[in-house]
C-alpha cells in the first residue's frame, strides 16, 4: 500500500490513530488547476483538547525510553523519506505549486532532519557545575512535555520537520498544526511517516484546521512549547497569547531580506544570484530576496541582466510542464502581490519586467529605481518580485539594510573583504557571502531578529536543546544536609 492512500487518512485527524474531526472535512485543492486532490479533516477545538491529554499521557513513557530507541525511531523515519520521497514530491508539487527540484529538497531535508535529530538523544544533556557545598550540582536537560508545532504553506514539509523531529528526538509530544492548504504534504505525510517508523500512538497528532485550531493548540493546558513559523502578523499574535499563559513560544517569522551587489562583482552571476533569491518558489519564501542594493557603478548593467532573467523564466504547472515558476497559492495571495506592484509603480517606481499575471500564475517581477518608502522596498511582498535600488558607499548600504524592522537574512556579492566588514555591522540572523538569501541546513542554526522572530531556535544541537528542552537543576549530597534549625 502506498504511505499516501487516502483510505487511511482522507478527511481524517489523527489523535491515537486516524479518525473523523469534529470540524467536519475540507478539500485539498490543487493550485494550478484548481482540481480537488482529496479532503482532511478540520480538527474542532474539542478535539485538539483530546489530542493535548493524549500527548501529556504518552509523553513521559516515550521521554523513558532509551536514548537508542528513540534515535532507532527518527533514523527509520528519515529512511521512509527517501524510500517514499517520489510519491511525496507528487503531493508537493500538486498540492503547494512546487516545481519538482523544490520538492526533492524538500523530502531530502526532511530525511536529514530526521537523522540529524536521531543524534539527539546521545548528545549530552546537561553539565557539571562547581559548589561551595559539600554536593555535587548539575544542570541537567529535561524534555518539556508537550509541544505545539505550527506550519505554514510555502515549504510545508521542511517548516513542519524541522520542529517535530528534533521535539521529538528529545522526548516530547507533538501537537502538529499544518497550514489548511498544504495539510497533506505537510501534515499526513509527517504522520504516516512516523506511524510507519514504529513512534508510540498519542506522541505525535495530526490537527490541521485555521485561525480556531491554531489558537487552540496555543492555549491547551497541557502544551508547554509552542514552535510557530509563519507570517510576523500571526506570530505577534501567537506570541502574545503563550506570554500571557506563561509558555514559551520560538517564533520564525517573516522577512524582507537583502542582497547586496558590490562593485565590481560578476553581473552574469550576481544577476543569476538575484533572480534565484526572488523568484525560487514564486518568491513564497521567508528568506527570499525582497531587496536589491545595487552599487551605483553596475546598477543600470545588474537591472538589465536581472529583468533578461526575469523576462525568460517560464511559469505554468509543474506538475504537467518543465517551469521555473508555479503558481502562487490562492488568489488572495495573488491579489495582494499584484496590489503592491501597482502601488509602487504608482508611487515612482520602474516596472523593468514582469508585472502582469494569468490565473495564479505571476510572471516575474522586477521594480527598479525605488526609494525606501516604496511599497516594494518597505513591504515583505511574498511574491516574485525584484525590487532595485541603488547605494553609493558601505556606510550606506548598511544604514539602508539595517532601516528595515525585519532581521533575517542577508546576502553580500562581490569583494569579500568589504562583505566581512557589511557582515559585522547589518542586523540579521544569517549572512551569506557570495551567496543569495535562501539558504538553509539540517545542522546550521536559524532564526531572524527584530520583526523576524525571536533568534535561532531551529536547527542544530544547541538550537534545539534550547528549544525543546527545560534546564533542571539537581544536587546531591552524601548524607542528609545539617540545617541551623
Amino acid at each position: 500500500m502506498a504511505l499516501l492512500d487516502a483510505a487511511l487518512w482522507g478527511g481524517k485527524v489523527n489523535i491515537g490513530g486516524w479518525t473523523e474531526a469534529e470540524g467536519g472535512a475540507y478539500d485539498v485543492v490543487e493550485p494550478a488547476t484548481g482540481a480537488t486532490l482529496g479532503s482532511v479533516g478540520s480538527a474542532s477545538r474539542e478535539d485538539v483538547y483530546r489530542a493535548a491529554q493524549l500527548a501529556a499521557k504518552a509523553q513521559p513513557e516515550w521521554a523513558a525510553k532509551k536514548p537508542e530507541e528513540r534515535a532507532a525511531v527518527l533514523r527509520r523515519a528519515g529512511q521512509l523519506w527517501e524510500e517514499h520521497a517520489e510519491e511525496i514530491q507528487g503531493w508537493i508539487v500538486r498540492e503547494a505549486g512546487s516545481i519538482p527540484p523544490k520538492a526533492q529538497l524538500e523530502t531530502h531535508t526532511a530525511a536529514n532532519e530526521c537523522y540529524e535529530a536521531a543524534a539527539l538523544p546521545s548528545h549530552p544533556h546537561g553539565e557539571v557545575l562547581t559548589s561551595d557545598e559539600d554536593r555535587w550540582s548539575f544542570a541537567r536537560r529535561r524534555p518539556a512535555g508537550v509541544v505545539s508545532v505550527i506550519a505554514p504553506f510555502n515549504f510545508p514539509l521542511i517548516l513542519s520537520i524541522r520542529s517535530v523531529a528534533p521535539a521529538l528526538a528529545l522526548g516530547n509530544a507533538v501537537l502538529l498544526k499544518p497550514d489548511p492548504r498544504t495539510a497533506v504534504c505537510g501534515g499526513v505525510t509527517l504522520m504516516r511517516v512516523f506511524e510507519e517508523a514504529g513512534l508510540p500512538e498519542g506522541v505525535l497528532s495530526l490537527l490541521p484546521g485555521g485561525a480556531e485550531t491554531g489558537t487552540a493548540v496555543v492555549e491547551a493546558p497541557e502544551v508547554r512549547v509552542v514552535s510557530f513559523t509563519g507570517s510576523t502578523a500571526a506570530g505577534r499574535r501567537v506570541g502574545e497569547a503563550a506570554a500571557r499563559l506563561l509558555k514559551r513560544a520560538h517564533l520564525e517569522l517573516g522577512g524582507n531580506n537583502a542582497l547586496i551587489v558590490l562593485p565590481g562583482a560578476e553581473i552574469p552571476k550576481a544577476a543569476s544570484a538575484g533572480a534565484f533569491g526572488s523568484f525560487m518558489h514564486q518568491g513564497q519564501i521567508c528568506m527570499t530576496t525582497g531587496r536589491h542594493f545595487v552599487h551605483d557603478s553596475v546598477y543600470d548593467d545588474y537591472v538589465a541582466a536581472l529583468s533578461e532573467k526575469a523576462e525568460n523564466l517560464p511559469v505554468g504547472d509543474p506538475a504537467t510542464s518543465q517551469v521555473a515558476l508555479g503558481p502562487i497559492i490562492d488568489e488572495r495571495q495573488r491579489d495582494r502581490i499584484h496590489g503592491i506592484v501597482e502601488a509602487s509603480v504608482a508611487k515612482g517606481g520602474r516596472l523593468a519586467a514582469g508585472g502582469t499575471f494569468e490565473g495564479l500564475f505571476y510572471k516575474p517581477t522586477v521594480l527598479a529605481d525605488l526609494d525606501l518608502e516604496n511599497p516594494a522596498f518597505a513591504d515583505e511582498i511574498f511574491g516574485p518580485v525584484a525590487p532595485v535600488t541603488r547605494f553609493s558607499s558601505v556606510e550606506e548600504v548598511v544604514e539602508l539594510v539595517n532601516a528595515n524592522e525585519y532581521g533575517l537574512s542577508v546576502g553580500i556579492l562581490g569583494d569579500v573583504g568589504t562583505a566581512m566588514k557589511i557582515a559585522d555591522r547589518v542586523h540579521s540572523g544569517k549572512v551569506h557571502i557570495n551567496e543569495q538569501t535562501v539558504s538553509d541546513e539540517a545542522n546550521a542554526p536559524f532564526g531572524g531578529v527584530g520583526a523576524s522572530g525571536t533568534g535561532s531556535r531551529f536547527g542544530g544541537a544547541t538550537a534545539n536543546m534550547e528549544a525543546f528542552t527545560e534546564v533542571q537543576w539537581l544536587t546531591m549530597r552524601p548524607d542528609i544536609a545539617i540545617y541551623p534549625f
